[in-house]
């Protein structure tokens, strides 16, 4: 046999060195005797013997041992060569496959790596990854990495007993490599074997991939997000036309692990009725499992529903290794956790809740990941996706990694995920955790463990532009979205639009009125009237920002107590607090936000492995609580007085605020239409008022549309029987005024009820 290869070029293939295998493997065509033949190439480190098989003929070609025992080769003496198979026999076995490396076209232009490269390939989760496609006729997948640091990398899975030296694959110029593996499908278990220059083997799941394995299994999983059917085009329709600042929004942040377990022995069922094995998770209480995706569909959005929350939160569905950690620690950004189902099953979910008036907002995690082997960390032997020096690319508070925000893949690998969530799961909006970290470099870090900008400063400026970019996308490619920052300083204009130099998150957190309302709230009432400023700090800088009101899952664990807890008093009073409480909160400017178990009044810290106490509602105080929050959100749906000019000062005005001896507030908020106004009255203390004055701008009866220590709500059912006519007394710079009586520890909201003024004379 001539020899056609050096034996330098088996020997790096063989030991898996070789950084372009279709160099040496697969079909070549050389010129002999003056015609061309063809020699075909094969490393298979597990055969016997090798024959290729000619698809037109179908003539068998044995091929011979050359320079290494699994290293085959022969020449076939035809002018075309295509598709053809390798016949494989392993001692008594063989089975017929297509040479992988007889489909040399790359999968990704030199557009694409271009685009990639400069950090604007907006849907790079489409090339890199693995993606189901046809080559020349023949089915199979396509697997794309980056990781330009490797000296090789192959595919690893069950079709080839996991052995990294059967599909190696070839690198690009930009460190992007890829390899077409045909007859694989949907389903395929893989992960990619990654060498380091020293030789180092590193076995990472697919940054890119689509589905993992549930844990603590890591592979992930070949799927095809095009194959589900929506029903939603109407609702998508709606919000690109709609000026989402100007509706309402209150949302029921919701972990789904821990809102409410089914039986282990009770089965769950897939789309076509296959029963799904259950998720084992040891420190659910004994018999317990989590409800899947589509069981999740059937229980919490008729419950949401029922509530009248405008959104659903999910803290973070993004594959996570551990239960415990909320799903904050990301290894997976573009798989949502298998812990529920597949992602067909998460469609559904927003599908539903779509078709049933529910916005979906996911939690998303762009400011830290963990250190997991099969995760980003140190993925092709080097800091790739995070920054080498622990003074940037560390947070030892949480013991994760922070992302290299100034390489341009990497924030490409980013701002691509923002929108890949909107793109392929229809969600409507994502709340960006902990933005603050991202933005400063001293971030929980002492002094000499961190180091500063290139201009001497603190802010991390590509963390900014980072978010900058993101965000101009996702309002360019999803108008009417919601982009909400979990930010806690004082950095200027978060929620204002790139064009004029804001981060351009459309909603930021109001985190110094959440503080400030549960420091006050904690107080014993009689101490409220030295602390009145807490109650109305946050107008001096609400219409800095397009602000969220947010009591979230952060102010119910770690000893925190649960919101009825923090509350002074007996049972009574702490409920009459927390009613008081939620009032003031929807009647302040702001969208609102509530985390799931607050409208229960759950004594206990919310707590990862077990359910919501459900059964509380057996109980008729926490019965009328659940109503007193139905009737809260019914309201504020409908009064847009409360929600349309949320960041406009024209939308709020003060009647009294000084009234701090009876720690009573009084203020107006005004919808876009003449004469669109409620007025809403609060008292802090246990202490009821009557006759207390209120002055109004017009003339007429004020409608009473809530108040909490109605009967209904568990209160004592003091107040001023559906309303009050006002007097011609100017009162608080009003020209009206009406008295009122003030249950205790309650809010008021009134309307001026047009049918019932009398006309002037």
């Amino acid at each position: 046999m001539s020899m056609t290869i050096a034996p330098d070029q088996v020997e790096r293939i063989v030991g898996n060195q070789h950084h372009d295998p279709f160099e040496v493997l697969g079909p070549h065509s050389i010129e002999r005797d003056g015609k061309t033949v063809w020699v075909v190439r094969a490393y298979q480190p597990t055969a016997d013997a090798v024959s290729v098989i000619v698809p037109e003929s179908r003539a068998e070609y044995p091929m011979q041992p050359l320079h290494h025992p699994h290293f085959f080769e022969c020449t076939i003496d035809i002018s075309e060569l295509a598709n053809y198979q390798l016949r494989i026999r392993q001692g008594e076995h063989d089975h017929v496959i297509y040479d992988p490396y007889a489909f040399p076209s790359p999968f990704l232009t030199e557009f694409d790596l271009h685009l990639f490269t400069e950090g604007n390939h907006h849907r790079i989760y489409e090339k890199l990854g693995a993606h189901l496609t046809t080559q020349n006729g023949v089915t199979g997948v396509y697997f794309a990495i980056w990781a330009p640091n490797a000296r090789n990398v192959s595919v690893l899975g069950d079709f080839n007993h996991w052995d990294g030296r059967q599909h190696q694959m070839r690198r690009g110029a930009t460190g992007v490599w890829e390899l077409f593996i045909p007859e694989l499908g949907i389903g395929t278990h893989y992960k990619y074997e990654i060498k380091n220059q020293a030789g180092h083997i590193y076995e990472k799941s697919d940054p890119y991939g689509f589905q993992q394995e549930v844990r603590p299994k890591t592979a992930s999983i070949v799927t095809d997000l095009t194959d589900y059917t929506w029903n939603d085009q109407d609702w998508l329709e709606k919000r690109r036309h709609t000026d989402v600042l100007t509706q309402p929004i209150s949302v029921y942040e919701v972990h789904l692990g821990s809102w409410l377990h089914a039986s282990s022995a009770e089965p769950a069922h897939s789309a076509n009725g296959e029963i799904i094995p259950p998720v084992i998770v040891t420190d659910l209480k004994p018999g317990a499992r989590f409800l899947t995706y589509r069981e999740l569909a059937e229980k919490l959005i008729p419950y949401v529903k029922e509530l009248g929350f405008t959104h659903i939160e999910l803290l973070p569905i993004a594959e996570h290794p551990f239960d415990g950690s909320w799903g904050y620690q990301v290894v997976g950004h573009y798989a949502c956790t298998s812990r529920y189902g597949t992602p067909q099953d998460f469609m559904y979910f927003v599908d539903q809740c779509h078709l049933n008036g529910i916005g979906v907002i996911v939690d998303w995690v762009p400011g830290h990941f963990p250190k997991d082997g099969h995760g980003l960390a140190f993925f092709d032997g080097t800091h790739l996706y995070e920054h080498a020096d622990p003074r940037k690319g560390e947070h030892k508070e949480w013991g994760t990694l922070v992302f290299n925000y100034g390489r341009n893949e990497v924030r490409n690998y980013l701002v691509a995920n923002a929108l890949f969530w909107f793109d392929k799961y229809h969600i409507d909006g994502i709340r960006v955790d902990a933005v603050a970290s991202m933005l400063y470099l001293d971030y929980c870090r002492k002094d000499g463990e961190w180091v500063t900008n290139q201009y001497g400063g603190r802010e991390n400026i590509e963390a900014a532009e980072f978010l900058r970019q993101m965000n101009h996308l996702l309002f360019s490619y999803f108008p009417g979205s919601l982009s909400i920052a979990e930010e806690s300083t004082s950095w200027p204009m978060v929620s204002w639009p790139t064009y004029v130099g804001g981060l351009g998150f459309n909603l930021k957190w109001n985190m110094g009125w959440m503080h400030d309302m549960l420091d006050y709230f904690h107080m014993d009432p009689w101490f409220r009237q030295f602390h009145q400023n807490n109650l109305t700090f946050s107008i001096w800088y609400h219409h800095s920002e397009n602000f969220m009101l947010a009591l979230s899952h952060d102010e119910v664990v770690h000893g925190k107590s649960n919101m009825i807890g923090k509350m002074p008093g007996d049972e009574w009073q702490k409920l009459a607090n927390l009613r008081c409480l939620y009032g003031y909160m929807f009647a302040h400017p702001g969208k609102k936000t509530l985390f799931m178990s607050m409208e229960l009044g759950q004594w206990s810290e919310w707590n990862v492995w077990g359910d919501l106490d459900w059964h509380l509602l057996q109980f008729e105080p926490h019965q009328k609580l659940k109503h007193f929050m139905e009737t809260l959100n019914s309201l504020y749906r409908s009064e847009p007085a409360l929600y349309v000019q949320d960041f406009s000062e024209e939308g709020f005005s003060w009647i009294d605020c000084s009234d701090n001896r009876h720690s009573v507030i009084s203020f107006i908020r005004r919808g876009k239409e003449p004469g669109e106004f409620i007025v809403a009255v609060c008292n802090f203390t246990p202490q009821p008022h009557s006759h207390y004055r209120v002055g109004v701008p017009e003339a007429g009866f004020y409608t009473e549309l809530l108040n909490s220590d109605a009967r209904e709500f568990g209160g004592s059912n003091m107040g001023n029987l559906g309303g009050k006519w006002t007097d011609e007394w100017a009162y608080h710079n009003h020209p009206y005024s009406i008295d009122l009586c003030l249950p205790p520890l309650s809010t008021l909201i009134f309307k001026l009820d047009r049918k019932k003024t009398p006309v002037r004379q």
